[in-house]
């Protein structure tokens, strides 16, 4: 190219237009910006009369950084960006010829080792459907129609409320075989997801991680789009169209978000201006063993502008109502996943991994600061003191905590044949020593129907009768300990197989009478849990639960009662855990009168065997469990009832 032709080529970008205020650059270089999105990367704009889009990447080691795309025929002389002369190490250009729909990259050349490099952009709001990996200019406009839910969903998501989530991925929840069996798109999606989960009496959502991720396998934990939804299911706008729709049939959306780590592809963050910029540049700190993936450098004032400006992102123009931090743990030790010598210590010469700690605190403060009716709930897998408290009484900030014990210690003992639960059946009541320790969802996620763990129902023992009962005992005893809830997609349909992200779930199986059984129970104990205020009000206190007998282990039997605020809100809750039915079981009560029979897993229309107690049982002034009233009881096999006083004494 000629001089004359390049410097032509060269005055379509203007480098005198900026986004960044003075008070933008101070808060950027003091680590508190947490709107970047409003300012860097690519935002059409109108120009003295040009429309164009501005271009704003942080790359401080670049030496030169330029916009190439399919405006410019790739050219990677013809847009050249220009750094900024205060030390922000932001490059800078607006382009006449670029808007909404352009296919673009940044070319970076770098100050070391001659590296160059085409790059995706880390805060566009749009990419090309994977495996193409250029970014999209885009705007977010959308008309929401969700106001009615966004005032009022400070009641939906307060912890006193009842919270039951539906965890979805939403690739495979369900397909369209007649399309080659392709995803189905989020506004398809809005419409048949709000529906059935409103049937099912979920209250929330909760997807699997829909930011841009290279690797559909990963189900969007390698995440390279910290702005941006998957393209795989439409744009931006449908996203919004299925938040915004399920708002209005009154369920609240939570997203899985990834703070802990980034895949390596070359479009990526990794190694973005030719030095190791959002990562530690020391793989003992900043590549993880187990993932193959990058850990960012939580001590850099940009990285964290970066992840809590991602947080920011999604609940103020997406409507989110909440975030479900993956991987909390890998994030506060420093030893995680690593052997001896293959880990740095802390200053102190601890494995705590402080720039981390820091790091989670300052974003649930600004969360929680932004957006007071939201819910940010840690993936936390240790015995980490106060995740769930407030940072200034020396928690993380997090609203709660997934109740990984709970869960481990019920699937283990469940697992068992009954004849041995006996010998287990600590399992069953050791988690109410903690239970109140912290916020707690109780969570039957897809991390525990993957890699070759099976199904749910593949985990029940016993025949396929005793494996339904399981199941329904299973989910039954879930809802009736204190914690929200959480299920993954298909555990409801007592689905066969495990999870496979690359097909839909086995909605086939509802033809057989022990699935829809399965269903119909989820369902009916999802209103129940809703419509009792016994059964959530105080949820997370220790004023909610009293023990009637947690020390049946001969019969593997518990019983325990819930309790609202209303010292008249009572629900009692037995579980007897083995195939045997028993007749005349006496459970002490605190109270006489009748208590009516709301539900009974065991009972026919779910495909149990009908043991029951004909809708209620009158409380007689016979002494047990300490109490002066006694209910006597039939126990169906595997089986759970919940029982509520009627009327008042």
């Amino acid at each position: 190219m000629s001089g004359i032709k390049k410097e032509k080529r060269e005055q379509h970008i203007m480098h005198d237009i900026s986004l960044l205020t003075d008070d933008d650059v101070y808060l950027f270089k003091q680590g508190n910006h947490f709107k970047l999105y409003e300012k860097l990367g690519s935002h059409p704009l109108t120009v003295e009369d040009k429309r164009g889009t501005l271009f704003a990447v942080w790359a401080p080691n670049a030496r030169r950084v330029s916009v190439i795309g399919d405006f410019n025929d790739w050219d990677k002389k013809s847009h050249p960006l220009k750094v900024r002369e205060d030390g922000t190490g932001i490059w800078e250009g607006f382009i006449p010829d670029a808007g909404p729909g352009n296919i673009y990259k940044y070319h970076i050349v770098s100050r070391y080792n001659n590296y160059k490099v085409d790059k995706g952009d880390p805060f566009t709001f749009y990419w090309q459907v994977p495996p193409r990996t250029a970014s999209i200019v885009w705007e977010l406009d959308y008309e929401w129609k969700d106001s009615e839910w966004m005032q009022k969903r400070y009641v939906k998501n307060a912890l006193n409320a009842p919270i039951s989530i539906y965890e979805v991925h939403p690739g495979s929840w369900r397909r369209v075989p007649e399309e080659n069996n392709r995803y189905l798109t989020y506004r398809e999606m809005a419409h048949y997801l709000a529906h059935y989960v409103k049937e099912m009496g979920f209250t929330h959502v909760e997807f699997l991680p829909v930011t841009e991720h290279p690797f559909y396998g990963s189900w969007g934990y390698q995440t390279v789009g910290y702005f941006s939804p998957t393209s795989r299911y439409g744009t931006p706008q449908d996203f919004m169209f299925m938040v915004d729709y399920l708002h209005q049939n009154g369920i609240g959306v939570i997203l899985d978000w990834v703070p802990s780590h980034f895949p390596g592809d070359e479009h990526g963050l990794v190694y973005f201006d030719g030095t190791h910029l959002y990562e530690h540049s020391d793989p003992r700190k900043g590549f993880h063993p187990d993932w193959n993936s990058y850990i960012f450098n939580y001590g850099r004032h940009e990285v964290r502008n970066f992840l809590i400006s991602s947080a920011v992102f999604w609940l103020d123009r997406y409507h989110l109502d909440g975030l479900r931090v993956d991987a909390v743990a890998s994030m506060l030790y420093l030893d995680y996943a690593r052997r001896d010598g293959e880990w740095i210590p802390n200053e102190y010469g601890g494995k705590e991994n402080i720039e981390a700690i820091s790091f989670l605190k300052r974003f649930n403060e600004m969360v929680y600061t932004n957006f007071s009716d939201v819910l940010t709930v840690a993936e936390e897998s240790t015995a980490w003191p106060m995740v769930s408290r407030p940072p200034y009484v020396g928690g993380l900030g997090f609203g709660m905590k997934w109740n990984m014990g709970w869960m481990h210690d019920t699937l283990d003992y469940i697992s068992q044949d009954p004849v041995f639960r006996k010998y287990r059946h600590n399992q069953l009541t050791f988690s109410i020593w903690y239970a109140f320790s912290e916020n707690f969802v109780l969570p039957l996620s897809h991390d525990e129907v993957v890699h070759g763990k099976g199904s749910l129902y593949g985990k029940m023992s016993g025949d396929e009768w005793q494996k339904h009962a399981n199941l329904r005992l299973l989910f039954g005893y879930m809802y009736g300990h204190p914690g929200k809830k959480l299920l993954f997609m298909g555990g409801e349909l007592a689905q066969w197989k495990e999870w496979n992200h690359e097909e839909s779930l086995e909605w086939h199986v509802l033809q057989y009478p022990f699935h829809q059984g399965a269903q119909r129970w989820v369902r009916d104990v999802n209103h129940l849990y809703k419509n009792e205020p016994a059964l959530y009000e105080l949820d997370l206190s220790n004023e909610g639960f009293e023990w009637i007998d947690s020390s049946d282990w001969e019969k593997s039997i518990i019983s325990f009662m819930r309790k609202g605020k209303s010292t008249e809100d009572i629900i009692l809750v037995v579980c007897n855990f083995t195939p045997v039915p028993l007749y005349n079981y006496r459970i002490g009560v605190p109270k006489g009168g009748f208590w009516r029979e709301l539900l009974n897993s065991d009972a026919t229309i779910y495909c149990g065997s009908g043991h029951g107690n004909a809708g209620g049982v009158e409380a007689s002034p016979v002494p047990a469990h300490g109490r002066y009233y006694s209910l006597s009881l039939i126990l169906p096999p595997l089986g759970v009832l919940f029982f509520k006083k009627e009327g008042r004494n």
